[in-house]
């Protein structure tokens, strides 16, 4: 195992960014920035060990300033989307960023983790990224502070594990929105990837992409991921739900979820052989097929298009603070976020 440091370029302010590659003798490699925690490249040997880069991202300092789509990037202080771009924590209204029609998406789009420069401490393995927020930024209360670990494995696991501590109630809700294209970030679309979902039941949306606070069952929809299918096979059914993001972008409510590390999702691609498997202790994971990544010139000059990559980034649900039935991600004094996730590749 070995961590290596190279400069990766400067912000538009001059600090420097660096690069820190996370290496095992499987020939995997993990590069992180300190840049928004970006998860830049990660190289996957397939059956014949031939290295492919299996995620979307950019070569230069530049693409992540823009980023629209959220390349790699480490998703805080709370991931998804919040309806209205306001809410409610022990009688006081608070108002964040209104980004996304009248709600608010991934906390605020120039101004939110994926946008920072983090802290860095270096492991044998592994990288620890930490950042502080003070009480009021981007509309959130409480002074936090902030810890995301990259870490890999001799067995090809990818670990994420965040910790967030604040001295007042908050919303924590932290999550990683790499695109993966498992045949390769130069390859093309990924509908004919092949993905299960350990999840009977998922939270419908109306216009907006926020819950309607149902949890639905999937079976008898074009959601139902029970069974390994291509992600293509039913993406363009006449069904509402698919209509109103354009294709998968849904909340999926993993089953007998209890708080403990747990398989949630497995991924195949037949071109090259390579699966990747999904482990975590939380209780949902949003799918989202790339329905609406614009189109833009990435690595290696490779064009990205919408449904050239997918996410599986898992959280807890979207907007779950207006939804009391849904698992709330709210943490204060006594109660800490920190959650792993975990991306194994085969």
């Amino acid at each position: 195992m070995s961590v290596v440091k190279d400069k990766f370029g400067t912000t538009k302010c001059g600090k420097d960014i660096y690069a820190y590659t996370l290496s095992n003798s499987k020939g995997m490699a993990a590069k992180i920035i300190n840049y928004g925690a970006n998860l830049v490249s990660l190289l996957v040997p397939d059956a014949n060990g031939n290295l492919e880069d299996v995620v979307l991202g950019f070569d230069t300092p530049e693409g992540y300033f823009g980023n629209g789509s959220f390349f790699g990037a480490t998703i805080g202080p709370s991931a998804n989307r919040i309806a209205g771009a306001s809410f409610e924590i022990d009688g006081k209204q608070y108002h964040i960023e209104v980004n996304d029609g009248e709600n608010n998406l991934h906390s605020h789009m120039e101004e939110g983790y994926h946008k920072r420069v983090w802290d860095v401490t270096e492991g044998t393995d592994s990288v620890t990224l930490t950042l502080e927020a003070k009480d009021g930024e981007l509309g959130f209360p409480a002074n936090k502070k902030i810890s995301v670990t990259y870490s890999l494995s001799e067995d090809n696991e990818l670990k994420l594990t965040y910790h967030v501590t604040s001295d007042a109630n908050t919303i924590v809700n932290m999550t990683n929105h790499t695109y993966f294209n498992l045949a390769g970030h130069k390859a093309g679309k990924i509908e004919d990837h092949l993905l299960q979902i350990n999840a009977s039941h998922y939270t419908p949306v109306v216009a907006g992409a926020i819950p309607t606070g149902e949890i639905a069952p999937v079976e008898g929809t074009p959601l139902d991921f029970t069974k390994m299918k291509p992600i293509g096979q039913d993406i363009n059914a006449d069904c509402e739900q698919l209509k109103l993001v354009q294709g998968y972008d849904h909340n999926f409510v993993i089953d007998n979820a209890d708080g403990t590390l747990r398989e949630i999702a497995q991924v195949q691609d037949p071109k090259s052989g390579r699966k990747m498997k999904v482990f975590t202790d939380l209780p949902g994971v949003q799918f989202y097929a790339g329905n609406c990544i614009g189109v833009e010139t990435g690595k290696e000059n490779t064009v990205y298009e919408p449904r050239k990559g997918f996410c599986l980034e898992t959280q807890y649900y979207p907007d779950n603070i207006h939804h009391p039935n849904f698992p709330q991600s709210v943490f204060g004094p006594g109660k800490d976020f920190h959650t792993e996730t975990i991306y194994q590749f085969m």
